[in-house]
């Protein structure tokens, strides 16, 4: 496989979010190292426009970051009382009414909710600091294979605020409710060994590794058939919700499907 994206002409490439596919897999790269990816509205809008226009021969969706940091979190100017110019600013999301103000949250959440799609396995290779919303995007994604230097932190609860942008459910799923609240409320930084035993990250490497091991782990997750990895994500998503009894209903309906799939005697 090609190294990541880098060999092909970007599918999209607009404030600070490159796209590229080869064939099965496709790379979302952030691309302003120069403010450690800093997130805005636009860069949202960007990532969801991702998640709507990518090819179906895509399997996997590898979310990487040029730069020594995945992502610092918000730009810093979305803090200021001018705001980002063209953007409303938090002041002007104060004073917007309650169906406006939860309107254009579920909008800036849209950049986050694709990437659990069970058509596709969306892997985060993360490197330094994942801070705020680069922690919240790198939650977004099934996998996540982290750089020995890498620093998770949540700092909107110290900044006043709380993580609104779809991390605490997978954050609670992966650590457990008393660990999730810790990480939340204290806004202190989780750094590679302990996001590996806390089930926080899939595995870490040296950061020189990175590509490498997200690139061999892509290839694996192609090894499998597609619909048979859609119809186990699926399985194993729902198993969180789902009773004992009802997951095992879940399972005796996919099987029958996948057999009779194989048999080619499926619909």
């Amino acid at each position: 496989m090609a190294s990541l994206d880098k060999d092909f002409a970007p599918a999209l490439d607009k404030d600070g979010v490159r796209l590229t596919v080869d064939e099965a897999i496709a790379t979302v790269t952030l691309t302003n190292p120069a403010k450690r990816n800093a997130q805005s509205p636009a860069l949202w809008r960007a990532l969801a426009e991702v998640g709507r226009t990518l090819p179906g021969s895509v399997r996997v969706v590898v979310l990487r970051a040029e730069g020594k940091s995945f992502s610092a979190g918000l730009d810093r100017q979305m803090f200021t009382p001018e705001g980002i110019e063209g953007e409303p600013s938090f002041v002007d999301l104060a004073r917007s009414g309650d169906a406006e103000l939860d309107a254009t949250i579920a909008a800036y959440q849209e950049a986050f909710t694709w990437w659990r799609r069970s058509d596709i396995v969306s892997i985060a290779a993360v490197q330094g600091h994942a801070v705020g919303a680069g922690f919240q995007l790198a939650l977004a994604c099934d996998l996540r294979v982290v750089a020995d230097d890498v620093q998770f932190a949540m700092l909107e609860t110290s900044l006043g605020l709380v993580p609104d942008l779809t991390g605490t459910h997978p954050l609670v799923q992966l650590v457990g409710y008393g660990r999730a609240l810790e990480i939340c409320l204290t806004g202190r930084f989780v750094q590679a060994e302990e996001a590996v035993q806390s089930g926080l990250a899939n595995l870490a490497v040296p950061a020189g590794q990175l590509d490498e091991t997200v690139r061999d782990l892509a290839s694996a997750l192609l090894a499998a058939p597609r619909d048979a990895v859609i119809e186990t994500k699926a399985l194993v998503r729902g198993a969180q919700e789902r009773t004992y009894d009802d997951q095992r209903a879940a399972e005796r309906a996919a099987q029958a499907r996948r057999l009779r799939d194989l048999a080619g005697v499926g619909e």
